[in-house]
């Protein structure tokens, strides 16, 4: 009767790391050292998963060893199993495990809001690991493996539950130096308008103003915190949320000319309808709309 092969069950954890170490180091004794045995005991725990496997997995030369054809595809799996494995019993903490939430953020909500907050909210999860991805707004919740994702828009995006967070009024900024050759709407006819990749934004504030809008030739950025830059940098006037830029604006980096804002849409917190929400899903959701109900209260 064949033998049958031999099963993950049916082979020795310590047969397997010693097989592991001594195939890194390709040594049993700097294997024997980094497992605190001695080499004897895993060329021992080496031949114990041999003679399981029917194979052999070294060649034993006279300085170290070498791994065979089967060593080496044995290698692969056995370091990606044991690398899983203390992944995860590195979440191990204080008796429970860390959760992992990963999060897509709009880079201009990222750095105008959630990450000066960040730290109330890992303060009161310290289990959670949260893992920030920013973005330009393009977004795909599955194909990235995101548990969330803050965007913004109208909220009607296909497959997603969507909450909003933040309503988003526009307003011309640039730096103290532009703005002061700017007293009426008109005075942009000869500034240069740095543009979103997001289309007809400046037209819905000239319309606003009851002002025609000029030519629109300035450049045009996919994210409004590289606009915002170049505005501080004086290279021309930015079409910018004024909530996603208070510090800028409080540290005079940029100012606005005009007290005229326009609304464009919210930044949104979506996740997939399929998507079952786990314990640190529900904790962030709660505490981020919590944290933009204080936001609206002081500022309605």
């Amino acid at each position: 009767m064949a033998r049958r092969p031999a099963s993950i069950s049916s082979l020795p954890l310590n047969a397997l790391r010693s097989f592991e170490a001594a195939a890194r180091h390709l040594s049993f004794t700097k294997a024997g050292l980094e497992l605190r045995v001695s080499q004897a005991a895993v060329s021992q725990q080496v031949r114990i998963l041999e003679e399981s496997l029917r194979v052999k997995l070294f060649r034993r030369l006279t300085r170290g060893l070498a791994l065979t054809e089967e060593g080496e595809a044995l290698l692969p799996a056995i370091s990606d199993a044991f690398s899983q494995i203390n992944q995860v019993l590195d979440r191990f903490e204080n008796g429970r495990i860390r959760e992992i939430l990963t999060i897509g953020v709009v880079g201009t909500f990222a750095s105008g809001w959630l990450l000066p907050r960040l730290r109330s909210f890992t303060a009161a999860h310290p289990h959670i690991d949260v893992r920030i991805f920013a973005n330009n707004n393009r977004v795909d919740l599955g194909g990235e493996g995101l548990d969330y994702a803050i965007r913004f828009g109208d909220g009607a995006w296909h497959g997603t539950n969507a909450e909003p967070l933040v309503d988003a009024h526009f307003t011309p900024m640039c730096a103290p130096t532009v703005a002061k050759r700017l007293k009426n709407p008109v005075d942009l006819h000869k500034e240069v308008l740095l543009r979103s990749y997001r289309l007809g934004e400046w037209a819905q504030w000239f319309d606003g103003v009851k002002c025609r809008q000029p030519r629109m030739t300035g450049p045009t950025f996919d994210s409004s915190v590289s606009l915002a830059h170049a505005a501080a940098q004086g290279a021309g006037v930015a079409l910018l949320p004024v909530v996603l830029f208070s510090d800028d604006l409080s540290r005079k980096r940029l100012v606005c000319p005009y007290d005229s804002q326009v609304y464009l849409g919210s930044y949104w917190l979506s996740s997939l309808k399929s998507k079952k929400h786990s314990p640190a899903m529900k904790a962030f959701r709660d505490w981020i709309l919590a944290e933009c109900k204080k936001k609206r209260a002081r500022h309605p």
